[in-house]
């Protein structure tokens, strides 16, 4: 990981691969395993979630990787977003510029990444030395283009100092779906998901991602 971090405003363009690992998330699981804010158990309607991996090559802040736990939908302004609860990227410039520009909680954590020469993924998340996130996932059927511009509630929503901070990110890509035998969270740093069963897990490649400057809500939901 990186030692030094340095100011990089938005917007940023990101490229590179990622695992999508679909959910229906029930209410129960998320409060006592979520790692909701206090923000976020206001606004929250729940329904589907996500885990996502990616695996970015090129970004306003150089390569890095990062894990997110999406606990599901959240109401803003009559609006419907998700909202990061719990995050790891592998760089500390990721981390500052996170939290700076677009209010994600980011923490530091060492990524190990294996791919065979069909495809498959093992991914292992370690903190201080310590593994607390496992999984693989297995492509499999044709590859078909994928874009969130099909689906206006990806919208992210988060708690900065300056109020709630509205983002609308835009991701074109390839989407295959995959299998999973494999995986597991220590629950004390993130969200044990081997208790829930994936509604789906999808692999993405040649994904390019635009975070733009976030819209400022206002003080609360």
């Amino acid at each position: 990981m990186e030692s030094s971090s340095f100011a990089a405003p938005p917007p940023w363009t990101l490229t590179g691969e990622g695992i999508v690992w679909l959910y229906a998330i029930p209410k129960g699981f998320n409060r006592h395993h979520g790692f909701l804010a206090d923000y976020q158990t206001e606004g929250y309607v729940g329904k589907i979630g996500a885990v996502l991996y990616f695996n970015y090559t090129t970004s306003d802040v150089g390569p890095y990787q990062e894990l997110i736990y999406l606990p599901g939908l959240f109401r803003v302004g009559g609006k419907l977003a998700f909202s990061i609860s719990k995050i790891y990227v592998s760089t500390l410039a990721s981390a500052s510029n996170g939290w700076q520009n677009w209010g994600i909680p980011k923490e530091e954590a060492d990524f190990s990444l294996r791919k065979s020469d069909t495809g498959d993924f093992q991914l292992q998340v370690s903190r201080h030395g310590l593994p607390f996130f496992a999984a693989q996932a297995k492509p499999f059927g044709p590859a078909l283009p994928v874009t969130t511009r099909l689906f206006p509630w990806t919208r992210l929503v988060q708690q900065h100092p300056r109020g709630l901070l509205l983002t609308n990110p835009q991701l074109h890509g390839q989407a295959q779906l995959a299998t999973t035998q494999t995986i597991t969270a220590d629950a004390r740093l993130f969200p044990p998901v081997q208790h829930l069963k994936p509604l789906c897990t999808v692999v993405l490649r040649d994904v390019k991602m635009d975070f733009p400057v976030p819209e400022l809500m206002g003080s609360a939901f």
